[in-house]
């Protein structure tokens, strides 16, 4: 099971900061596993709308707002989630006649099932679309190795990889920018030397 991890950083005073605390109960984990899921989460508006309810609860007045979008598209790309089980209503606000919707996650993180082995590199393809790149700018920042070691080992990294993951997601929110975080960990194709001297010479 994954679960988000406690995380303290420190301010410039000293004094520990607290970690992001969502205004809302959810699931640590929620697995996709079919193809009705998979077809919610496939779309540029759905992801940033799942990215943006990761923050707080909002209505789609809210949601469009931060988006920029007609709240009717908005609207639409949240009643399709919300349809798969992926967000929920989670209060509501009596504002004069009307009654405003807060919306939010089902879960924390979305485990992918095998409804998504026929395409197992869409993150990378949510990277090339989302990432906003400036001249002058530290970031982004990406690193690529590889190594031979055996399938345990490399599971013991992909564990590793998710903690990291979720310290990201638990940091406290500061600034006005959104990042995101990708990592894993693959096979390759590529060949692989063995031991020296293991082919007898």
């Amino acid at each position: 099971m994954l679960r988000l991890l406690p995380h303290r950083s420190t301010e410039s005073g000293g004094q520990p900061a607290a970690g992001h605390v969502v205004d809302y109960e959810m699931d640590d984990f929620v697995r996709a596993d079919s193809t009705e899921l998979y077809k919610a989460l496939g779309h540029a508006t759905r992801e940033e709308v799942m990215a943006l309810l990761s923050e707080r609860a909002a209505t789609i007045t809210q949601l469009a707002a931060a988006m920029g979008k007609p709240k009717g598209s908005v609207g639409y790309h949240v009643k399709v989630l919300e349809q798969a089980g992926l967000v929920r209503v989670v209060r509501t606000n009596k504002v004069r006649a009307m009654t405003e919707k807060y919306y939010g996650r089902i879960a924390r993180t979305v485990i992918l099932g095998k409804a998504y082995e026929g395409d197992p590199f869409f993150m990378l393809d949510a990277v090339r679309r989302e990432a906003a790149l400036a001249d002058g700018e530290a970031l982004p920042m990406f690193t690529m190795r590889r190594a031979r070691i055996t399938e345990e080992q490399a599971v013991v990294f992909t564990e590793r990889v998710l903690e990291l993951a979720e310290e990201f997601l638990a940091q406290p929110r500061e600034g006005n920018r959104m990042y995101g975080l990708i990592a894993g960990v693959y096979p390759t194709a590529l060949s692989a030397l063995g031991e020296e001297g293991a082919d007898g010479r």
